[in-house]
């Protein structure tokens, strides 16, 4: 089993809460392709977060938590800035984000800090998420795509508060476009696929994907499982009953067992495959779901068994 690397962002989510009868905000470690890359290391496999961390003590937090996680940091720099801060909100289940700091430490890795041989030795590459709306990353994102021999993993993982009207869509839309195109697999969630093609049903969206040159894609839809166009083949697989309390991360710790699943095994050589993965990683959320927070919620394979055993 090789290795896979994360590109992306790392950041301090700010998430809502209540003490002594007081609301407040709880602390905690965060960023999609982060939540990713410890999905990945929780279910056994080995993996590189690479990114651009700030030079205070949260950041000195955040490596830590990856170390203890046993994500590996080889590509990752330090860049001067604070640590950027996700305040996050809840009137259910989802959270809504909102992002502050400047220059936001997450979005200054550049194209010549990237560790070419890390890249070009991984099994598989994952890009996304919202460093794609920073120039610098994505310009390093777009350098590791074209020279990653690997399996190469996309999640456009949209925030619409980032983006300021129809054009940032529409210039968004052009870069999930340009990864989708030689993708092995495209996850995005349902509420993405609203933001970037409001008037296309998530089949539609997946058949556009698929069309653009993306072998696979897998579009979640929450409480309802998701969506999975492999070939021609277009099903879709039901998520578990679960209690959710918290769906911070759930996202990603699909993506993140979806990679680890590609570690393990490869790419899967029929749609039966896909569905088969989808439905393990659709278990990976549930469990998410049942625990506050969202890289400390992702759980180790044997939680995994141990929860939907029956």
């Amino acid at each position: 089993m090789g290795y896979a690397v994360v590109l992306g962002e790392a950041l301090v989510d700010l998430l809502d809460a209540e003490y002594d009868g007081q609301p407040v905000y709880r602390q905690a470690i965060g960023g999609g392709p982060l939540n990713v890359s410890v999905a990945v290391a929780r279910l056994g496999g080995d993996v590189q977060f690479v990114g651009s961390f700030g030079d205070d003590a949260l950041a000195e937090r955040i490596r830590a938590f990856l170390t203890a996680a046993g994500v590996g940091l080889t590509g990752a720099v330090t860049v001067a800035a604070p640590t950027a801060l996700a305040v996050a909100t809840f009137t259910g289940p989802e959270p809504d984000f909102r992002f502050y700091g400047e220059p936001r430490s997450y979005a200054l890795l550049a194209a010549d800090d990237l560790d070419v041989a890390l890249v070009e030795g991984a099994d598989v590459l994952y890009c996304g998420s919202i460093v794609l709306l920073d120039p610098p990353v994505l310009a390093a994102a777009r350098r590791a795509w074209a020279i990653a021999g690997a399996l190469r993993v996309f999640d456009p993982n949209v925030r619409p508060s980032l983006l300021g009207g129809p054009a940032a869509v529409a210039a968004l839309r052009e870069v999930v476009a340009e990864f989708a195109a030689s993708a092995h697999l495209v996850k995005l969630s349902s509420a993405d696929a609203r933001v970037l093609y409001p008037r296309e049903p998530v089949e539609g969206v997946a058949a556009y994907l698929r069309e653009l040159g993306a072998a696979t894609v897998v579009v979640t839809l929450g409480a309802d499982g998701a969506l999975v166009a492999a070939a021609d083949d277009v099903v879709r697989v039901p998520a578990p009953k679960v209690a959710a309390v918290d769906a911070t991360g759930a996202g990603d710790s699909v993506m993140g067992a979806l990679i680890a699943e590609l570690l393990l095994a490869g790419e899967p050589e029929d749609p039966i495959g896909w569905r088969e993965r989808v439905a393990f990683a659709l278990r990976v959320a549930g469990l998410v779901c049942e625990s506050p927070g969202g890289a400390v919620a992702m759980p180790v394979r044997a939680a995994v068994t141990a929860r939907f055993s029956s």
